[in-house]
């Protein structure tokens, strides 16, 4: 009975366990076998040739199966998992071999799915169909399927498998999901922050507190690894802003049921703030100029502590010592810090690092760029001595193409010690966009854009785009195309064709039309520091309206009616009232009736299309965090133009623009914006009027388009505002303060601005006289010509404003009041613009 039992309970044990239960006839027979083993009887196959099983039963050199022998052919046909069960039983000088063959799979599908697509699924999953049916790769399959369901903030899915028998051991495999409803981050909060508030912590971190605009994106979404990775984003953030000593000490995440989503808490010790209190630099390598490192460091004493500014000094550092020959040199950063003072004194240690080598670069995952697109990022190759900074420097290049939706570069040791395998994983993504653009400003009116654009084209790395405008008063057409690597170097060459054409609006009675194309040379100088060198050739042509270009001052001249300006009246006819001259033959007012455009309009539409061939230059400094949304750094460009290389004018033209960005108290942030710029004459030819600088809002707020600076007053006292003629000097400054509203959710993308502007444009030095058919004589009457008002006030301004970044596209609304002006500017205190691509 007791036998019966041990039976019973073994031939259940052999049900749940097969692998186990196929090993244990084998020992069986290896314990009583009697003899050699002279055959391999296979039986139960069906699809699986028998000669296939026998292979996996290497005999020995004696062509005999011993224990060893069978033992590894039945574990290696157990881990083929092309059979159910497996069991080896013995016939005499033979072993037989029964194999149940485990089903094949029909139809692999998935029911209940509407948030994630069947093609998304299939690709995550092991079961295929046409392979073979696998419980253990089922069940493996069905929390992988679940596993994709709570990354994407669904942690109430369930996933049901299905089999269905179908005959000739064929089987149909269904998934069965129920997604549940999303599964989002109700609250994100944050003890033992003193310094920062949690509206500040929760605009560095990637998880979001779910709202109203949620739709917008899946920030909101509860994902383990964003949260893991908020926590670096935080103790970076604090490293950054001096406190050396801060550490997350957890991310809590608590499901709340009631509330149908998580609750996730920061736990932060910050420690205190730490300033520099000395820099040094040592080296114990033989030969190396230490000193030549310091121009190097972007740390400065008093400064506070910020660990991304000791990085770059290292990188730098490091790559610098390359140069200089010393290859395998390491700069390593050391701080000692004064817990009483609140200070750290740093120092950059340079050792010789490990000689070692790269043997070989593997590219992995891309396959529609071209392998030379990725490694001309490199400033390394196979053979050159491994360089830490260099690397890290090929990943952040990489990762800012922007073709890739991830870069991640690892090593692994080569052929000998002295030798790593770099290997660099990449995932594609797409680099093409598509898109219908409109908006509406106060300036430009009712604006549409058209574009296609292309930054990856051919996977060759280059950037084509084409776009077409059209609007109130704007419309045009451009193409432009760079090559970023001209021939193999880092210099980017870029080409554009333009067509612009600006109508007369509420700020000009003129329009300007400009065709041209622009070659273009960049390069980098620095990380910081940037040069491009351009030359542009364009045409332009001025379009009036007949009626700001009727005026007939010349009495001889029969074919239009004589309609003198009142400067002609004043100094000509003796001041003679033209509203009693009706029996001399005045029309009216004349001239003046309807107003006319400034002198310098009609005289050039009288000369035609003029040509303008220029060379010049942008240098540009750029230290900011983030160029979209920045918050700190410095951003600076120097620009001259200089015309006259061919052509029909000539001048040299000089521009400066700099914007500085500082985090003040708690999440205010400081912007100076600072610009100046003088358009001075070559040789003896004149200046026109396009060619002149013309200011409005872009220099100080409160002021229309084309607002400020000199203006044609010929008609001012008939109530004709003239045209504004530009300046040849300008400058401005303004300070603003930019902050969020703390009481909106950041997803809201709402900052509020106050600001105070200064400005100035001045000197005017276009033609002021014009003696043509129907235009004044100005040699009989030096006075009748273009009256103008070119005061150099400073114009000064205070207001606010609202900046959205609004799912429309960015928006920006401005309310200025002026606190001073010219007698003649034009004031328009509110101003707004935005659009949007969809």
């Amino acid at each position: 009975m007791r036998g019966a039992t041990f039976a019973v309970a073994m031939a259940g044990l052999l049900l749940v366990a097969s692998p186990l239960a196929a090993l244990l006839p084998a020992r069986a027979i290896a314990q009583t076998a009697q003899g050699t083993v002279q055959g391999i009887v296979v039986e139960g196959n069906r699809r699986i040739e028998a000669d296939t099983v026998r292979s996996y039963f290497k005999a020995g050199g004696d062509g005999r199966l011993d224990q060893a022998a069978i033992d590894d052919g039945l574990k290696a046909l157990i881990e083929t998992g092309l059979f159910q069960d497996v069991r080896i039983d013995r016939n005499g000088s033979q072993i037989v071999v029964h194999v149940i063959e485990n089903a094949v799979i029909g139809r692999l599908a998935f029911e209940g799915n509407k948030k994630i697509k069947d093609e998304q699924l299939s690709g995550e999953i092991q079961s295929k169909p046409r392979g073979t049916f696998s419980r253990a790769t089922v069940q493996s399959d069905t929390l992988r399927i679940a596993d994709i369901y709570r990354r994407s903030g669904r942690y109430e899915v369930r996933v049901t498998p299905e089999i269905i028998e179908q005959p000739n051991n064929r089987v149909d495999l269904i998934f069965n999901i129920e997604e549940g409803a999303k599964t989002v981050v109700r609250t994100v909060e944050f003890t033992g922050n003193n310094a920062y508030s949690a509206a500040r912590l929760r605009d560095v971190i990637k998880t979001h507190e779910s709202n109203f605009l949620s739709f917008l994106g899946n920030n909101d979404v509860y994902d383990p690894d964003r949260v893991e990775a908020d926590r670096d984003l935080i103790r970076r953030f604090y490293l950054k802003n001096g406190y050396a000593d801060a550490v997350v000490v957890a991310a809590l995440t608590e499901y709340d049921p009631g509330k149908k989503g998580f609750l996730v808490t920061f736990r932060i010790e910050e420690g205190q703030q730490y300033r520099v209190s000395s820099v040094d630099f040592r080296s114990t390598i033989a030969n190396f100029d230490i000193s030549t490192l310091r121009g190097y460091s972007r740390v400065s004493v008093g400064a506070l502590y910020n660990v991304e500014q000791v990085e770059k000094s290292v990188e730098e550092m490091q790559i610098e010592a390359s140069r200089r020959g010393f290859a395998f040199a390491m700069v390593r950063p050391a701080g000692d810090r004064n817990f009483d003072a609140h200070t750290v004194s740093i120092v950059f240690n340079v050792d010789e690092g490990p000689r070692s080598y790269i043997e070989r670069i593997n590219l992995r995952g891309n396959t529609r760029t071209r392998d030379y697109v990725i490694l001309r990022e490199f400033d390394i190759s196979e053979g050159d001595a491994y360089n830490r900074a260099l690397v890290d420097r090929a990943e952040r290049r990489l990762k800012n193409l922007d073709f890739f939706k991830s870069v991640k570069l690892t090593t692994e040791p080569g052929s000998s010690s002295d030798r790593v395998v770099l290997n660099v994983d990449i995932e594609e993504k797409s680099t093409g966009d598509f898109s219908i653009s409109g908006g509406y400003s106060t300036t430009d009116g009712a604006l549409a854009e058209v574009s296609i654009s292309e930054r990856n084209l051919l996977g060759r790395g280059l950037y084509g785009k084409a776009s077409v405008t059209y609007g109130q008063y704007t419309r045009g057409a451009s193409l432009s195309f760079v090559e970023p690597y001209l021939f193999g170097q880092r210099l980017a060459l870029g080409l554009d064709l333009y067509y612009r054409q600006q109508l007369a609006s509420d700020y000009t009675s003129y329009g300007v039309t400009t065709l041209g194309f622009s070659p273009r040379i960049g390069l980098a100088l620095r990380e910081d520091l940037s040069l491009q060198l351009r030359y542009s050739l364009y045409e332009q042509n001025i379009s009036l309206s007949s009626a700001y270009n009727n005026c007939n001052n010349n009495p001889n001249n029969a074919s239009l009616a004589f309609n003198p300006t009142p400067n002609y009246i004043k100094n000509v006819l003796g001041g003679v009232d033209p509203t009693n001259a009706v029996d001399s033959g005045f029309y009216g007012y004349g001239c003046y009736a309807d107003g006319e455009s400034a002198l310098p309009v009609r005289k050039e539409l009288a000369d035609g299309t003029s040509w303008t061939s220029s060379v010049g230059y942008t240098l540009t400094y750029n230290t900011l965090d983030n160029n979209k949304n920045p918050t700190d750094g410095l951003l600076i460009d120097f620009k001259q133009d200089f015309a006259g290389v061919g052509g029909d004018v000539s001048y040299l033209k000089t521009a400066v623009d700099a914007k500085y960005y500082t985090p003040l108290v708690s999440d205010l942030v400081g912007l100076i914006h600072l610009q100046g710029g003088i358009l001075s004459k070559i040789g003896d030819q004149d200046l026109r009027m396009l060619d002149h600088f013309q200011m409005g809002p872009n220099l100080v707020r409160g002021f229309a388009t084309n607002g400020i600076g000199p203006r044609d007053i010929t008609y001012w006292n008939f109530g004709a505002a003239g045209d504004a003629l530009g300046g040849t000097k300008y400058w401005g400054a303004s300070f603003e303060l930019q902050m969020p509203f703390w009481f909106l959710p950041k997803e809201v993308g709402l900052k509020g601005a106050v600001y105070a502007d200064a400005g100035s444009l001045w000197d005017y030095q276009g033609p002021t006289s014009w003696s043509a058919t129907g235009e004044v004589n100005t040699a009989a009457c030096p006075n009748c010509g273009l009256q103008y008002d070119d005061s150099s006030i400073v114009r000064t301004s205070v207001g606010v404003g609202l900046i959205w970044a609004s799912p429309f596209g960015p928006l920006r609304f401005d309310y200025a009041v002026p606190l001073s002006k010219g007698k003649y500017d034009i004031v328009q205190e509110f101003r707004f613009g935005g659009g949007t691509s969809f």
